[in-house]
């Protein structure tokens, strides 16, 4: 049977967010999509780029795949690549005007990677996947024995510069991206937190949107 929470969600949507922005699905249906920004985010259920960015329907053009990796520019490969096939579609057809790596905390794909997790079945698709990170991890370094946690941390900020890297090999977007009319950028979402940093160009440094992140009585509304 399909599953009973996506049905009343379903309905709550229909009755709620549908029935309020009705005109907004209905333009969109009549004239495409237009998105401006596109995010290549993580499949993990707990980073939603549409509900971290309290996006509209048509706002966002999101590509989602294990640890927010983009792929190096590989058009001679027989294998696929979806997030390329994404890239393509959003930058080539729908001109997108930026681009956003989004990065988070806690993630299980640089984890496996990082702790050499056993494949989950013959395929190893997750190992093979998380390979692309090597580079990053041998710029941050060995690992030791003592800084699990902050490694970690480290390392899912540098798989974000490493996508941020891959996407400059795309010589179609690269030339967006000298021009002027493409934009690029990291960011990286604290899950426990609900910090938000986005990376300075100039710095390379992440740096957090706000300090004023509300704690859990901060968020009590009095009626």
């Amino acid at each position: 049977m399909f599953p009973d929470r996506l049905t009343q969600g379903y309905r709550s949507f229909l009755g709620g967010r549908f029935a309020s922005e009705r005109s907004r699905y209905e333009m969109l249906a009549d004239a495409g999509q237009r998105p401006e920004i596109m995010v290549v985010g993580c499949v993990d259920s707990r980073v939603s780029p549409e509900v971290i960015f309290d996006a509209a329907p048509g706002e966002l053009l999101v590509v989602r795949n294990v640890a927010n990796l983009v792929p190096p520019y590989e058009p001679d490969r027989d294998s696929q690549h979806g997030t390329s096939a994404a890239l393509e579609f959003g930058v080539q057809a729908l001109k997108v005007k930026h681009i956003v790596v989004l990065g988070h905390a806690f993630c299980g794909g640089i984890r496996a990677f990082a702790d050499e997790q056993k494949p989950l079945s013959s395929g190893d698709f997750i190992g093979r996947w998380m390979s692309q990170i090597a580079p990053a991890a041998a710029n941050i370094g060995p690992r030791k024995a003592d800084d699990d946690a902050d490694y970690l941390h480290r390392l899912e900020f540098a798989s974000v510069e490493l996508s941020l890297k891959n996407l400059m090999t795309f010589p179609w977007l690269r030339i967006l991206v000298e021009a002027g009319t493409l934009h690029l950028h990291g960011a990286y979402f604290g899950v426990a937190t609900g910090r938000l940093q986005v990376r300075d160009p100039e710095t390379g440094r992440f740096e957090p949107v706000s300090d004023t992140v509300p704690g859990p009585l901060g968020m009590i509304r009095c009626t």
